[in-house]
C-alpha cells in the first residue's frame, strides 16, 4: 500500500498544527458516539477490580463498547495471556456480576464467564478482546511476516466453543509499527495495514476490528494509518501519556493537554495536535476516537504550583513510580488549577496532572464539535467506585 513521503506528511501536519484549536461544528462529521473503556486481566489481582465492579459503579449502563487486555502475540498467533484470569479462575459470589458463585464442574469460568453474565444484563454492550499493548508489542514484527496466519489463529482463539458468542471483535495495540515503543520496529508503513486488512478479510465484514494507534506525530506518520483506518470500526488514539513518563526532573506539564498552552515543551504534544495530525492523513473524524487515561502522572521535590517548575524525581505511586489512579488522587491531592483543558494539583511538593469530571466533559464536547466517533478509557480500575470520570465521558458525548 502507498503513502506518502515521510517528510512531506510531516510538514502537512505541522502546518495544520501551527496554532491549535478545536474546529468549528461546522466543519464536524456527524458520528455514532461510542463510550469504550479497557478492562484489565491483571487487575482482578492486587487491585481487585473484578468484571463485577463494572456493573456495580454504573460503568456497564454507560459503556458501548468493552475492550479485553490483553491476549498475546505468540510465535506469530493470537493466544490467550493469563488462562487463570481469562477462563480457569472461579468466582466467588461476592466477586460474581449476579451473585452466583462459579461451580466446579462450569465449563467457563473466571473474567471471561463473568463478562458473558455481563453483557447478557447489557444487550448494548460489546466486548473485544486487545492483543499486544506496551509490554506485549514484541510479537508484531512477526506477524507482519504473514499476517494471514495471525488473522485465522485470532479468528480461532475468538470463536473456540469455550466462550463462542462472547467476543464482538478484536482490538490490535502495536505500540509501535515501524517506530520506537518498549523496543524499535522496522516492519514498514504498510505492516498494520496488512495485518489488519487480514483480520478483516477473516472475520468478516460485521466484525469489530479497531486499533489503538499512537498520538505522537512522528509515530503517526511512520506507519499508513490511513489504510489502516479503512479496514477498520475505529482508531483509538492514545491521547495521554504526552509528558511526565521519565522526565523526572521536570519541567511539570500536564501528560494529557488537550491544546498547548504558553510554556509548553513541546506544542505539538497536544490532543488537538494528534487529532488534526490523523484529520491530516484523511482519515474520517468519525473513525477517530479520543483517549482518555483515569490516572495522574507526577514528579516530587516540586516548589512551582504551575507547569513549569523543577522537580527531583517521580512522585510515589501506589503500584508504580510516577503514576496514580484518579480515584486516590482526587482525595491525596485535589486539584488546585487546570491547563489546557486538563488538571493539575501541587500538594506537598508533588506536582500531579489528571483529568477530572469537568475536564473530560471539555474533551468530549471537543470531540462532539469536531465529529469524532467517541472516547476511550485506560483503563477503568482508576475510576472511582461510582464511575464519575466514565459517566462524565458518557454524559458529555452523547450532550447535544
Amino acid at each position: 500500500m502507498r503513502v506518502r513521503p515521510v517528510v512531506g506528511v510531516i510538514a502537512l501536519l505541522l502546518a495544520g498544527c501551527s496554532s491549535p484549536g478545536p474546529e468549528t461544528p461546522a466543519m464536524a462529521v456527524p458520528a455514532e458516539k461510542r463510550v469504550v473503556g479497557y478492562f484489565t486481566d491483571w487487575g482482578v489481582y492486587g487491585r481487585n477490580f473484578q468484571v463485577r465492579n463494572v456493573e456495580a459503579s454504573g460503568a456497564a449502563k454507560s459503556l458501548t463498547h468493552l475492550l479485553y487486555a490483553f491476549g498475546q502475540v505468540k510465535d506469530g498467533t493470537c493466544a490467550p495471556r493469563d488462562t487463570w484470569a481469562d477462563y480457569e479462575k472461579p468466582i466467588a459470589a461476592a466477586d460474581s456480576v449476579d451473585g452466583t458463585a462459579d461451580l466446579a464442574g462450569n465449563a467457563l469460568r473466571g473474567n471471561f464467564g463473568q463478562l458473558r453474565k455481563l453483557k447478557a444484563r447489557h444487550p448494548q454492550l460489546r466486548v473485544l478482546w486487545s492483543f499486544g499493548g506496551w509490554n506485549g508489542s514484541g510479537g508484531f514484527p512477526a506477524v507482519a511476516k504473514d499476517p494471514a496466519k495471525f488473522a485465522a489463529s485470532c479468528a480461532k482463539v475468538l470463536r473456540d466453543p469455550r466462550w463462542a458468542g462472547l467476543f464482538d471483535g478484536i482490538d490490535v495495540d502495536w505500540e509501535y509499527p515501524n517506530a520506537c515503543g518498549l523496543t524499535c520496529d522496522t516492519s514498514g508503513p504498510d505492516a498494520l495495514p496488512r495485518i489488519v486488512s487480514a483480520l478483516r478479510s477473516e472475520l468478516g465484514p460485521d466484525a469489530l476490528v479497531t486499533a489503538a494507534i499512537p498520538a505522537d506525530l512522528a509515530k503517526i506518520t511512520a506507519t499508513d494509518y490511513a489504510g489502516v483506518a479503512a479496514q477498520t470500526t475505529w482508531l483509538s488514539a492514545m491521547t495521554y501519556d504526552f509528558f511526565g513518563t521519565g522526565d523526572t526532573a521536570g519541567p511539570t506539564a500536564p501528560h494529557s493537554p488537550l491544546s498547548a498552552y504558553p510554556g509548553i515543551p513541546k506544542e505539538t504534544a497536544t490532543t488537538d495536535a494528534a487529532v488534526r495530525g490523523l484529520r491530516g492523513l484523511g482519515i474520517p473524524a468519525g473513525k477517530i476516537l479520543l483517549g482518555v487515561g483515569f490516572y495522574g502522572r507526577g514528579w516530587t521535590g516540586v516548589s512551582a504550583a504551575a507547569p513549569g517548575g523543577k522537580a527531583t524525581g517521580a512522585a510515589r505511586g501506589t503500584y508504580e513510580k510516577g503514576i496514580e489512579d484518579y480515584a486516590v488522587l482526587s482525595q491525596k491531592c485535589p486539584p488546585t488549577g487546570t491547563v489546557a483543558g486538563t488538571a493539575y494539583a501541587f500538594c506537598r511538593g508533588q506536582w500531579w496532572s489528571y483529568d477530572t469530571p469537568e475536564t473530560i466533559g471539555t474533551k468530549m464536547s471537543y470531540a462532539r464539535s469536531n465529529g469524532l466517533g467517541g472516547a476511550f478509557a485506560w483503563e477503568l480500575s482508576g475510576d472511582t467506585a461510582d464511575a464519575k470520570l466514565l459517566t462524565a465521558m458518557a454524559e458529555g458525548l452523547t450532550r447535544p
